[in-house]
């Protein structure tokens, strides 16, 4: 008897399910190799050890039914269902486990802490998926739906079944999610409400740092903010971003010539270090909430994540000091 996955033949290839229909390639490796290093799973993507019918594939590919994924010996487990263990501080899980704000059986709402990012690589041993993952060692399916910065805190979905990642992905890609973020941006807002429908283009620097632009050539972009809080250097808006591009409401905020305040890759370095000593020692950009249909159910969601208490207290300590206009 054949002991290996169904999925894995024995010439070491995954044959790609309805399940994992539209899912990105790096994200499905991630959970059908867990034994490896997410560093090493993008590794093999970049040098072409790991093939999709026969063809290199980017790791924002998104796979298709019927799609034939060839592995490389180095890439199978002695033990397929092994998963290679992370040490976690016990400190961190309370932490994770506290952040949870929502959970059901199909999937987790997290109200992420700032400073985490949301899977390991890059340096990083592992992310908040990795963290859950280890939460729950005996959960037969994890999978982050959606992303956050670093550096930015608030709602993020984990899906618990194929099924639920596979609907909020669909609803992701059309209208079917609302997001609103909090972001303290540095300078006065001029009218209640705005719109910014400017493309953004993915640059890469002389240093290797990767940032994101305005750029005609860049794909469609559109946010919109509505003032929440006028202080005399600085505002609080609520932002909510119609498409999903990377530092998407970051790059629009500066585009307005209205940086969010702490960025460190759009910002103001100047203003930044005038408002720490209001406090603010991160990035002022939270996702506040989400509204969604809840998958299998079709009944009407809203999750809010509360705004951790440090920018609380940068708020308080604006409206003494600034004032309002």
């Amino acid at each position: 008897m054949n002991s290996k996955s169904p999925e894995t033949s024995p010439t070491n290839e995954l044959h790609v399910d309805d399940v994992a229909d539209g899912q990105r390639i790096d994200n499905y490796l991630f959970n059908k190799l867990k034994h490896l290093p997410k560093n090493q799973v993008y590794r093999l993507l970049r040098t072409g050890q790991i093939r999709v019918n026969k063809g290199r594939k980017k790791p924002v590919y998104r796979m298709k039914l019927g799609d034939i994924v060839r592995l490389p010996p180095s890439a199978i487990p002695a033990e397929p269902d092994q998963v290679r263990p992370i040490n976690v501080p016990n400190q961190t899980v309370k932490l994770i486990k506290k952040a949870i704000i929502y959970e059901d059986n199909g999937l987790i709402v997290l109200n992420k802490p700032s400073g985490f990012a949301v899977h390991g690589g890059s340096g990083l041993s592992f992310g908040i998926i990795e963290l859950l993952r280890t939460i729950y060692p005996a959960a037969p399916y994890l999978e982050l739906v959606h992303r956050l910065d670093r550096d930015t805190s608030g709602c993020l979905m984990i899906a618990k079944k194929p099924s639920v990642l596979k609907q909020l992905h669909a609803d992701l890609r059309g209208d079917g999610v609302e997001k609103c973020y909090l972001a303290l941006l540095a300078g006065k807002w001029r009218r209640q409400g705005q719109i910014v429908n400017a493309p953004l283009k993915k640059n890469t620097l002389k240093s290797g740092e990767r940032v994101v632009r305005v750029d005609p050539e860049g794909k469609a972009s559109l946010t919109e903010f509505s003032l929440v809080e006028q202080f005399q250097r600085c505002c609080l808006v609520k932002a909510y971003p119609k498409t999903g591009r990377t530092h998407q409401i970051r790059v629009h905020a500066a585009h307005l010539n209205l940086p969010i305040l702490g960025d460190d890759k759009y910002g103001n370095e100047v203003l930044d270090k005038e408002f720490r000593r209001h406090g603010l020692k991160r990035l002022f950009l939270h996702a506040l909430s989400l509204k969604f249909v809840m998958p299998g159910t079709n009944k009407p969601m809203q999750v809010t994540a509360p705004l951790e208490s440090s920018l609380e207290k940068v708020l308080e300590n604006l409206r003494e000091a600034h004032g309002k206009p």
